[in-house]
């Protein structure tokens, strides 16, 4: 049933059902089911992770950290002045670095300068790749700073030059070609309730007043849910505020991003506190194109679905995981430089998803990755993935979690889009929307009880 569907009836039965569906978030949240990501994602790995992450520094590195905190189905592309990438990092298809003249001759990967500075263990993989890897003439690839030193592994052809001296492995990237299937089928399903065309329901609503968003929580459950059907900028593309109220400390945060072409754009000064980071997930799950770009610290994990899709991230730095079934290109998109990727884990509690229904294969997402530049258009595709039954990525440990799920057929969100990607207009003044409050509520009130159902199956 329709939202519109929902909102039938008179003022009074609507309170009504409001301050019921209020009643059951409260009653039916702490039993919902809950899952981590996909592969053994998210969490720091190893016997050397820190017991608490520090917030971005340039101190000494003390401790490690085995997990991926970089993750390309498609293509890597290195351009403008962007600077460095910590943590593991796994490219399934080429990795092409090309700067722009003037800037910074070195781009750094596992180990960064500032950051978490939690790298991986030393001599373990710190870029692996499963294509061509090409550095631009002039420029270095660095995967060591001091004592702390990694490996550099790629499938393809060489060109350039990479510290360390790189080695050359035709299977470099097998053990990882599964995860691409699976995280396009886990970010369906954190935003659409048993994968069908039903997005999943709101805990909390999320309010664009042009200065900023506001995601306001409601305050008890252990999983917040937003949904987002518009861009996170102003009304002409600029930086605003991101704000976070009503989230419960050690709650998860699952924010789903709605649309097939995305922005973000935040500035310096606007974050959510750092207690969130660790437990904050922005979920792309339609968007194939995807602008990540300002001056703010962008805190939380990033999770893109679409095998087609091409991320832009030029945002001066990132802290959390950032997995994509798509291509990424790193830049600084006219920025003054510097951009960075820090290495922190997820570790939220994400919806269950090992028992949900499997939607049919997508033809949009067997389509190649699309060229983000015309430097790239004879870049090779990454080589299809494999069947689930591939050997799990080490370090993971194997699982007894169902294969994953085809990607989805569906054109989501169903129903006709809004003009020009924007939602309509609500009635507010000064460019604001508002996605939740009476919407919200009905949809947990119509949807609590048969949710709370299936999952006590799934658990049988």
């Amino acid at each position: 049933m329709g939202t519109k569907e929902r909102r039938s009836g008179t003022k009074h039965r609507v309170a009504v059902t409001v301050a019921a569906a209020a009643a059951m978030v409260g009653a039916f949240a702490p039993t919902a089911a809950a899952d981590p990501l996909p592969g053994g994602l998210g969490p720091c790995l190893g016997s050397d992770c820190p017991a608490t992450w520090p917030d971005s520094n340039s101190g000494p590195v003390v401790h490690h950290d085995s997990n991926i905190n970089i993750f390309v189905g498609g293509d890597y592309l290195v351009r403008e002045a962007a600077a460095e990438a910590e943590g593991k990092i796994v490219a399934l298809g080429q990795f092409d670095m090309r700067k722009r003249e003037g800037a910074s001759q070195i781009y750094n990967v596992g180990v960064a300068g500032g950051g978490s500075r939690v790298p991986p263990p030393n001599d373990s993989d710190y870029l692996t790749v499963g294509g061509d890897l090409t550095v631009q003439s002039g420029k270095r690839l660095l995967a060591e700073e001091g004592p702390h030193h990694g490996v550099v592994r790629y499938a393809g052809n060489l060109s350039g030059t990479v510290i360390p001296g790189p080695v050359h492995d035709a299977d470099a990237t097998d053990p990882y070609t599964a995860l691409r299937d699976r995280l396009t089928a886990a970010s369906h399903c954190y935003a659409y309730d048993d994968n069908e065309e039903h997005r999943r329901p709101v805990t909390g609503t999320a309010r664009n007043s042009g200065a900023e968003t506001v995601f306001t929580g409601d305050g008890t459950s252990a999983l917040q849910v937003f949904a987002v059907d518009a861009d996170l900028a102003t009304a002409t593309g600029g930086r605003q505020g991101i704000v976070f109220s009503g989230v419960p400390d050690g709650a998860t945060v699952l924010v789903n991003v709605y649309g097939n072409t995305r922005n973000i754009s935040t500035y310096m000064g606007s974050l959510p506190r750092s207690g969130l980071r660790e437990h904050l997930m922005w979920n792309f799950p339609d968007a194939t194109t995807i602008g990540l770009k300002g001056t703010g610290q962008f805190q939380g994990s990033v999770l893109i679905g679409r095998q087609s899709s091409a991320a832009t991230l030029a945002m001066s730095g990132t802290n959390g995981r950032f997995y994509t079934a798509g291509s990424l290109t790193h830049t600084s998109e006219g920025e003054s430089g510097g951009q960075e990727l820090h290495a922190y884990p997820f570790d939220g509690d994400l919806p269950g998803c090992g028992g949900e229904p499997s939607p049919s294969p997508s033809p949009t997402d067997e389509s190649p990755s699309p060229s983000p530049s015309p430097t790239d258009d004879e870049s090779p595709s990454p080589s299809p993935s494999p069947s689930d039954e591939s050997p799990t990525p080490s370090p993971f440990p194997s699982e007894s979690t169902p294969a994953p799920l085809p990607t989805p057929t569906h054109s989501w969100p169903p129903g006709p889009p809004h003009p020009g990607g924007q939602l309509p207009d609500t009635g507010s003044r000064g460019g604001e929307w508002v996605i939740g409050g009476i919407a919200a509520g009905l949809l947990v009130a119509g949807t609590a009880a048969t949710l709370m159902a299936r999952r006590t199956r799934r658990r049988g």
